[in-house]
């Protein structure tokens, strides 16, 4: 008998890092790597990001998409899917990554390593007497459970923490806010701004220029959701002008970055690619294979999209 197709398709992701835990976990599979399916009426169950439109049409018997990542913008208000379950690899690996990177930026800030790194290019004893933690006001733009990792692991280390989400929610050690109503108090109050929101008809071009001028001037901004929640064109003006200070950006409209975005050119700008937290294939092959024999049994997956919420 013909064995199920397991798909694998990521432009980043090494496929043979996730092909021996797959199969260690789901023996009875057929791991292949897009575009190497002769028999497309066999695959079951892909696991993708960011996979190019038109990529799912051949495959009329698909059960199950996991998305490699958190965002799932990507699978959402496309015509080649067929209607079936898509799941987000959750994954505490991933949250503990994506909070160390957080932290490590929010530090380099708190402690105005930025400005140091300046100094020692220029050979100059800069000293500049070090804040404590509780007078920095953090931000997390977006709550959800890697927002939540991540604000939880900053107030850990004593910083003032807000939170901002489309729904009130209650955390512990956390000043919540919630809804576009309270968002510009959000703002003002923030100095080091964190975006960790999905990508939705809503989120799109949140920040725009406006919202960013609500920030207090000097402010700093990270960005490890989604570029196109942000107003690129209005983020550099800002940065140039000195209203945001500086500016950690893992994530950007057009990835990977063209040579000649004016972000590369930026002394105040820290650009990274996109790896501020990835799943682990180790830690969530587990997972997804208990996702498969859900699928396989009829049962609901575990952390199903909603596709009219976005996430």
């Amino acid at each position: 008998m013909s064995r199920d197709i397991f798909l694998f398709h990521s432009a980043w992701d090494r496929a043979e890092a996730w092909r021996g835990p797959i199969e260690r976990h789901l023996p009875d599979v057929d791991f292949r790597v897009h575009p190497d399916v002769e028999a497309p009426e066999r695959v079951r169950f892909a696991l993708v990001w960011n996979p190019p439109r038109g990529f799912f049409a051949p495959y009329a018997r698909l059960q199950l998409v996991i998305n490699l990542g958190a965002g799932v913008d990507s699978l959402l208000g496309r015509d080649d899917l067929p209607d079936v379950a898509i799941t987000r690899v959750v994954d505490p690996d991933m949250s503990r990554m994506m909070a160390s990177f957080v932290l490590f930026a929010v530090l380099r800030y708190a402690r105005d390593i930025p400005a140091l790194e300046r100094a020692q290019r220029q050979a100059r004893w800069a000293f500049a007497p070090p804040r404590q933690a509780r007078e920095i006001s953090v931000g997390v733009l977006g709550i959800g459970e890697l927002g939540l990792t991540a604000a939880r692991e900053i107030a850990r280390w004593g910083f003032d923490v807000r939170g901002w989400s489309r729904t009130r929610k209650s955390v512990a050690g956390v000043t919540c806010y919630a809804g576009m109503d309270e968002l510009e108090a959000f703002l003002r109050g923030t100095e080091i701004a964190i975006v960790m929101l999905p990508l939705t008809s809503q989120t799109h071009g949140l920040l725009d220029r406006a919202r960013l001028r609500q920030l207090p001037r000097g402010a700093k901004f990270i960005n490890v959701a989604r570029g196109a929640i942000v107003d690129e064109p209005a983020l550099i003006e800002l940065l140039e002008e000195g209203h945001i200070a500086e500016a950690t950006l893992d994530v950007f409209v057009e990835e990977p970055l063209p040579p000649d975005h004016p972000f590369w050119r930026m002394d105040n700008v820290l650009v990274t690619p996109h790896l501020a937290s990835v799943a682990i294939p180790e830690s969530a092959a587990a997972q997804i294979a208990a996702n498969v024999a859900r699928v396989r049994a009829g049962l609901e997956p575990l952390n199903r999209v909603d596709p009219a919420r976005g996430y």
